[in-house]
């Protein structure tokens, strides 16, 4: 099986430090590409699974648990208007959230980023804009990882 997310877990220590955000016990966390929804991550699932219903229900509510502990994290670092989640799968069906931050300056801010993302898809400038941050990407993982660390010490 030739799964993105499969091979990102059997690399997870190659791959660039400002990419993995945080190693959970059920997930890791990820930074997306398009960072003009600044802090933007995707959280995968360790357990190569294509939907909820497959796991054991205590891993199933760790997983969600470790999705709302990451949103909290967004949340706290950059104050978005609305979160929202997507738990798609279609393209890459390993079980994966993508947790999008929304802000009041969104282009298209009544739609799903994705219908952004698809209109722009041969516009290369626009693209580029999308995927770059008000931030660099290593500023935003380093937010990131010390709200994460702020939080699993309030436990």
């Amino acid at each position: 099986m030739d799964c993105l997310f499969c091979r990102k877990l059997e690399a997870i220590n190659e791959l660039p430090p400002d990419e993995v955000v945080w190693q959970f016990t059920h997930s890791i966390a990820y930074l997306a590409p398009f960072q003009s929804y600044l802090g933007y991550c995707i959280l995968a699932s360790r357990k190569h699974a294509t939907e909820l219903s497959q796991l054991d229900d205590e891993t199933r509510l760790y997983f969600l648990d470790e999705m709302c502990t990451l949103a909290r994290a967004i949340e706290e670092c950059f104050r978005p208007k609305k979160l929202n989640y997507e738990m798609l799968g279609n393209q890459t069906p390993h079980m994966h959230w993508h947790i999008i931050p929304r802000y009041p300056d969104d282009a298209d801010a009544m739609h799903a980023i994705w219908y952004t993302i698809e209109r722009l898809k041969d516009d290369k400038p626009a693209r580029q804009r999308l995927k770059k941050g008000p931030q660099s990407n290593a500023e935003t993982v380093a937010a990131l990882r010390q709200a994460l660390k702020s939080l699993a010490e309030r436990e």
